[in-house]
C-alpha cells in the first residue's frame, strides 16, 4: 500500500473519520482507522464503534493498492502536526512509514481482517433532504433527548416520516421538542436515531465540505445510512415504539402570548443567575396586561426582569427550569414567537408566529414563596 496526498486533505478526512472513533472499549482494532487504497488512486479511509461507523473516500497520486489499520489517535496526531506539505505514506511488512518534508515517522499497523466490515448496503428505503434543513432539524430537536442510557427510545430521535411529511421529535420527560418539513416522500415509516450519534452526523454536515446541497437516507433493517457526497455514515436504530408524541401536545390554550425571542432568552439568562440548581434552576414568570415579569431569587440576592408582550386570555403566574426554556428558544430564529399556556401546573408550548415549522413543550416547576 501507498499513496501521496496534501496535508490539508488528510487532515480534513481525519476529523471527519475519528468521530466514530472510541476509547471507550475493549475491542484494540476500534481505536484504529482502516486506510485502504483501491486500483482507481481513492483512498478510504473508515472507523466504527459498532454503533456509528464513517468512511470518507478521497483521491491521491503516486499510489499502491492495499489497505492497513493504523492507531488513530497516533496517526493523527502525527499528520496534524506535519508541516502544510505533499504527505508520502508506505506500509511495509506490517508497518507505517510517513514522510512530509524533513518529518520521518515508523508506525505499527494491524492486519485489516481484524477491522470489523462495516455494512454500507445502498440496498432500502431511500430519502432526498436538502443538507442546511437536515442540519437546522437536528439542531432543533436533539437537545431534548435524554442522556440517561436506562431510558430506551427517549435517548434517540423519532424520525417520523409520512406521505409528503418529515417530523423529528425528542423528548426526555421534562421537554420535547418537534421540527417539521415537507419533503418527497410516497412511503409511511418511523425509525429512532440514537441522539448521540445523530449529533456527529450534525457535526459532519458542518464540517464537510461538499459540493451536494443534498444528502441520501437509505434506511436498511436496523441501519441507517447517511450519504453525505463522498462521507458515508452508517447508524445503528433503536428498538422499540417511540412515544405517541401527539397525545401530549396541548389541544387548547387559555392563554396565548406574542414577544420578541431575543428579549424574552436575554431576560431569562439574566434572571437565571440567581436560579440556583438546587431549585430546579427555577424562574418564576407573573404574566399580567402586556408585560411578562420574571424573577428569582437566592441566598445571593434576587432579579426582577419586564419583557413586553401582548397577550389573550387571562393573567397567569408559572414556574420554570430556566434551562429548558434558554434550550428551546436558543434554536429558534424567528424574532418573534408565540408561548400558550393553560394553568400553573399546565406545560408551555412555543411556537412560531405562522405555521407549525416546530413546536417545544416545556413542563412546569411548581413554585411556593419564589
Amino acid at each position: 500500500m501507498r499513496f501521496s496526498c496534501s496535508q490539508s486533505t488528510l487532515v480534513k478526512a481525519l476529523n471527519i473519520v475519528s468521530k466514530a472513533v472510541t476509547s471507550r472499549t475493549t475491542i484494540p482494532i476500534l481505536k484504529g482507522i482502516l486506510i485502504n487504497v483501491d486500483e482507481n488512486g481513492f483512498v478510504t479511509m473508515s472507523a466504527s464503534d459498532l454503533d456509528i461507523s464513517i468512511e470518507n473516500k478521497f483521491e491521491v497520486v503516486d499510489y499502491e493498492p492495499g489497505e492497513i489499520v493504523v492507531q488513530a489517535k497516533l496517526f493523527s496526531d502525527i499528520i496534524r502536526k506535519l508541516p502544510s506539505d505533499i504527505i508520502y505514506i508506505e506500509e511495509n511488512e506490517g508497518n507505517v512509514l510517513i514522510k512530509c518534508s524533513s518529518s520521518e515517522f515508523n508506525i505499527i499497523g494491524s492486519p485489516s481482517d481484524e477491522f470489523p466490515k462495516i455494512n454500507l448496503g445502498s440496498e432500502g428505503e431511500k430519502l432526498v433532504f436538502d443538507k442546511e434543513i437536515l442540519k437546522e432539524m437536528i439542531k432543533k430537536t436533539n437537545f431534548a433527548a435524554s442522556i440517561d442510557e436506562s431510558r430506551g427510545v427517549i435517548t434517540g430521535v423519532l424520525f417520523e416520516m409520512k406521505e409528503n411529511s418529515f417530523n423529528m421529535v425528542a423528548l426526555d420527560g421534562f421537554r420535547m421538542a418537534v421540527a417539521r418539513e415537507n419533503i418527497n416522500n410516497e412511503r409511511e415509516q418511523n425509525i429512532i436515531v440514537p441522539a448521540r450519534t445523530l449529533n456527529e452526523v450534525q457535526k459532519i454536515i458542518s464540517e464537510a465540505e461538499t459540493e451536494k446541497e443534498e444528502i441520501e437516507l437509505i434506511l436498511n433493517d436496523k441501519r441507517a445510512l447517511f450519504i453525505i457526497d463522498n462521507i458515508k455514515v452508517v447508524v445503528r436504530l433503536l428498538d422499540g415504539e417511540y412515544v405517541k408524541y401527539n397525545d401530549i401536545l396541548p389541544k387548547e390554550s387559555q392563554l396565548q402570548i406574542v414577544l420578541n425571542k431575543n428579549d424574552l432568552t436575554d431576560a431569562i439568562e439574566r434572571a437565571s443567575l440567581f436560579a440556583k440548581v438546587g431549585k430546579n434552576n427555577l424562574i418564576k414568570l407573573n404574566i399580567k396586561e402586556n408585560e411578562m415579569e420574571i424573577t428569582s431569587k437566592s441566598e445571593e440576592g434576587n432579579v426582577k426582569e419586564e419583557v413586553f408582550i401582548s397577550r389573550d386570555g387571562k393573567d397567569l403566574v408559572i414556574g420554570f427550569n430556566s434551562k429548558y426554556l434558554l434550550d428551546s428558544l436558543k434554536v429558534i430564529d424567528d424574532e418573534n414567537i408565540k408561548m400558550l399556556f393553560n394553568t400553573p401546573i399546565s406545560p408551555c408550548l412555543i411556537r412560531p408566529i405562522e405555521g407549525n415549522e416546530y413546536e417545544y413543550l416545556v413542563l412546569p416547576v411548581r413554585i411556593t414563596n419564589l
